[in-house]
């Protein structure tokens, strides 16, 4: 019996009823609705929003929160299957639902009120009212403690100075999660789209992430009232906790990317008849093939693993590094691999492998650097902090 070239281990075995149920309408979905436009809107630089009531309709927007607040109540397995067959289609589509989910639903969750869980997260379910994430700095990156965004309270509001940078569906959001220093340390902040002194301004000239929106966000005295404060939680393990499970999701999400570069690939090198035989046919090409085959299958049993830990309650932060930084560097090693045995063509976005290798390069930069996530694995090795 042939094995399965893309899940060579039989994975899927593994796997509950629910969650391949879920993987399999997610790639649905892929097949039928994102492949066919995706290349175009990568090229126009343009997000598909039309896809949003589709995606909500799916349950794919809080898919991991209870059902009170509108989310699925999925287990951390299925959330990462949704990131693997989104991540599949294109990197921006994974990164709206990674953003909604994991850095605007999550946070409001965890560390809001009642009141404002009821508020927003219904609505956010359904895509009615889109967030992002406002944590990164121009000057900071990966030293988010120097963010130099401001919040001072006044009366009973709170009066925020400052701005962020690179960040996703920042356009186009109703919400921002907006963490800023006050006295008391770090702390939250849900911003509403016309508060005044709150503009956005939209990143133009990007060659990666292309079918993303992305923008920066500018404070100039915004009023915030306390009642959008987040309450819950003060310091750095807010935002770090937000990451944290953005992360988790992008652990699956490149094993998508990798999955479609390598399709193509085998398609590819069995058609294209060179020196009298299929590229398929040499050893070399061969070697690559089997190559990209082994990193899939190992970054697949560790997100797999991932996942269980997750949802035994038994994850580590350290786990999701080293998984975000494997696989994020699996996939983008793959893609320009695929993107080589392509030849010229693999120079087009008629072909999926250009289109993911250049996304990748701000897949495995954001949600913290591959250089970031070796040292936090380097700390727990020696004991020793080298920031």
């Amino acid at each position: 019996m042939s094995l399965n070239p893309f899940d060579l281990f039989d994975i899927r075995s593994l796997l509950s009823e629910e969650e391949r149920a879920v993987q399999a309408t997610v790639a649905r979905f892929t097949d039928t609705r994102v492949l066919p436009i995706i290349g175009d809107a990568f090229d126009e630089g343009r997000f598909p929003d039309e896809l949003i009531p589709e995606i909500a309709a799916l349950g794919l927007l809080g898919s991991s929160l209870p059902e009170q607040y509108g989310g699925g109540g999925l287990n951390a397995v299925s959330y990462g299957l949704i990131c693997q067959e989104l991540e599949r289609g294109d990197s921006g589509l994974r990164s709206f639902v990674s953003v909604q989910s994991s850095l605007c639903m999550y946070p409001i969750y965890a560390y809001g009120s009642e009141e404002q869980r009821l508020r927003w997260l219904p609505d956010m379910a359904t895509g009615k009212v889109i967030g992002c994430f406002g944590l990164t700095e121009a000057h900071g990156g990966s030293d988010p403690a120097a963010m130099k965004t401001r919040a001072v309270r006044d009366g009973g509001d709170w009066l925020i100075n400052g701005s962020k940078m690179w960040i996703t569906s920042g356009p186009v959001a109703d919400i921002a999660i907006i963490w800023a220093h006050t006295e008391d340390g770090i702390q939250g902040f849900v911003l509403e789209k016309g508060m005044a002194g709150f503009s956005t301004q939209e990143i133009k000239h990007k060659m990666s992430l292309r079918a993303s929106l992305t923008g920066a966000l500018f404070f100039d005295n915004v009023r915030v009232p306390d009642r959008n404060r987040l309450p819950n939680v003060q310091g750095l393990k807010g935002p770090l906790g937000c990451l944290n499970q953005a992360r988790y999701g992008i652990s699956w999400g490149p094993i998508g990317a990798a999955v479609a570069c390598l399709d193509e690939a085998l398609a590819y090198t069995k058609q294209r008849v060179l020196f009298g035989r299929p590229v398929a046919a040499t050893q070399s090409a061969q070697i690559k093939l089997a190559d990209m085959a082994r990193r899939i299958t190992t970054g697949q049993l560790l997100a797999l693993q991932l996942g269980r830990l997750k949802d035994a309650g038994q994850l580590q932060p350290q786990q999701v590094s080293l998984a975000k930084w494997n696989n994020c560097r699996m996939a983008i090693d793959i893609a320009r691999e695929c993107r080589d045995l392509l030849g010229g063509a693999g120079i087009t976005t008629e072909h999926v492998a250009i289109r993911h290798a250049l996304n990748l390069e701000s897949v495995i930069t954001y949600e913290g650097t591959e250089t970031v996530h070796q040292l936090v694995i380097g700390r727990e090795l020696t004991g020793i902090n080298a920031f």
